[in-house]
């Protein structure tokens, strides 16, 4: 579903959040996701990304730290990541009422940052796998994203092997001599050996690179560029 510059995931639809990833009519100011969402300025919070496996606990300190993925409970507060390629996840447990944002380029998804955030909301409020919701947004697809046999092998090593299952492999495709990875898929199946149901997932079906009118794209502007994001927050 899109309105006003946002893409705003179905899978919540029926829930008391507010989730959405913005384009880049819509970009990654906060000033301007403010007015959008109707959230105070300072409700709104990103971290310091670094590609790293580390999942921040938001409760009152909202002094900007390292970390590729926050977590909450508190109402009225935004949470965000951005990116231009990389995967946006969102995460709303509908039992116990807490969010995640999730930042998973092929460095987090080959650290687990996913999993990891969602073992975080295991253990910090006692979530249930099977009651979180994810909502994977716009990123590079498996038709633009070539990558090195290392990077296939770094994700492929903690996603597949988890599943055994043969459809895990739909998320590298083999081109002649070359390879292309689908991260928004690998980062599905990693979702799924978590213990989140396959019917709570939604996947956005659009590719950055495909789409630079619409998306910010590092590969597709090969280098420095813009970028859009994913916000969720409890209302």
């Amino acid at each position: 579903m899109m309105t006003s510059g946002i893409v705003v995931p179905p899978i919540f639809q029926s829930f008391s959040v507010k989730a959405f990833f913005t384009t880049k009519m819509s970009g990654s100011s906060k000033e301007t996701v403010s007015k959008m969402a109707d959230v105070p300025l300072n409700n709104i919070y990103l971290p310091v990304q670094r590609h790293t496996d580390k999942t921040l606990v938001l409760d009152y300190d909202f002094e900007p730290k390292i970390a590729d993925a926050v977590i909450t409970n508190r109402k009225g507060i935004l949470i965000g990541v951005q990116v231009a390629d990389c995967v946006p996840v969102l995460l709303y447990d509908i039992k116990k009422h807490v969010v995640g944002a999730v930042h998973a380029g092929w460095r987090g998804a080959a650290a687990e940052i996913l999993k990891n955030t969602i073992k975080a909301m295991t253990e910090r409020f006692c979530s249930l796998p099977g009651d979180i919701l994810v909502a994977i947004g716009p990123a590079i697809r498996g038709c633009c994203y070539g990558v090195g046999y290392e990077v296939i092998e770094a994700v492929e090593k903690v996603t597949s092997s988890e599943l055994r299952v043969k459809s895990s492999k739909d998320y590298i495709i083999r081109k002649g001599e070359k390879y292309c990875l689908d991260l928004p898929t690998a980062n599905k199946y990693q979702a799924i050996s978590s213990g989140v149901k396959t019917e709570n997932i939604w996947v956005s079906d659009e590719c950055t690179f495909c789409l630079p009118e619409k998306y910010y794209s590092y590969r597709y502007a090969k280098g420095t560029t813009g970028r859009q994001c994913g916000f969720i927050g409890i209302v």
